[in-house]
């Protein structure tokens, strides 16, 4: 089916294998993952975890045929959406979380599709859903959380940047630049908060989804993940060296200002 011209939403197509199943869904965005998807697809399958959270598939235009609709539907994937709109990350979440938003679901939890992240860990974010807590951010270094083979830039950005930026304006977080979270639908939905607009184009709504559920005074936490990086070959990131990192670091100082605020 096509989307048009919803506010806040890029224009998309969707492929639905399977009705809703699940209260809670795990939204991927992805572009041109090929291999590593389908590999974190298989992990998800082996630990069932497509019984309890259908499982969302927000894809940037891939064209690696790695969205094959035969393979994803095997995977048991329950449901492809394909951004035709502008934008990069930020679109495909918001694409997402519409659409996890008009299917009723009671949270909403991310992760990326590069599989460096434990998906096995998503009941783990489904008991704090069902606790009440209404952001939930994956870490990889509190206790029983692992990190291995991360790059050493990459650990000094998050350990004396990213997370205490963050932390000076929101709850103490530490693993910010982890996609890995649950969203309970009362944040998603808050006024306050207002997650579908154009403004959250690349890596903005992560930023601004730290931050904003502390400030408005709704329950969050952490819960212990595993990240794992491969031993060898090229880190898999959409971020570049200079420029990625530069624009990460002027999302982080703007959101730090409340640049991303709804507007009184």
């Amino acid at each position: 089916m096509i989307y048009n011209s919803i506010p806040g939403v890029p224009n998309f197509v969707s492929e639905e294998f399977v009705q809703k199943r699940s209260s809670y869904c795990i939204c991927i965005p992805i572009i041109n993952e090929g291999r590593r998807i389908h590999d974190e697809l298989k992990r998800a399958r082996k630990y069932k975890i497509d019984t309890i959270a259908d499982i969302i598939i927000c894809d940037g235009g891939s064209i690696d045929g790695s969205t094959d609709s035969t393979l994803l539907e095997a995977f048991g994937v329950n449901t492809l959406l394909i951004k035709k709109g502008p934008g990069k990350q930020g679109a495909q979440l918001r694409m997402g979380i519409w659409w996890a938003l008009e299917r009723g679901y009671k949270g909403v939890i991310t992760i990326d599709g590069n599989n460096k992240d434990s998906i096995e860990d998503v009941p783990k974010f489904i008991e704090k859903l069902e606790a009440g807590y209404d952001f939930i951010q994956g870490s990889r270094f509190i206790k029983g959380g692992k990190a291995i083979n991360t790059p050493f830039l990459r650990y000094l950005s998050v350990r004396l940047l990213h997370a205490p930026v963050i932390s000076l304006t929101a709850h103490h977080f530490t693993d910010t630049t982890n996609a890995f979270r649950g969203h309970s639908r009362n944040y998603l939905t808050n006024p306050k908060v207002q997650p579908l607009r154009d403004i959250f184009n690349t890596y903005e709504l992560l930023a601004y989804l730290s931050t904003r559920a502390s400030q408005i005074g709704l329950r969050v936490c952490e819960v212990p993940v595993t990240r794992a990086y491969p031993i060898k070959g090229k880190v898999p990131t959409k971020i570049s060296f200079l420029k990625g990192n530069s624009e990460l670091l002027k999302i982080l100082f703007s959101n730090m200002l409340g640049k991303y605020n709804p507007q009184k």
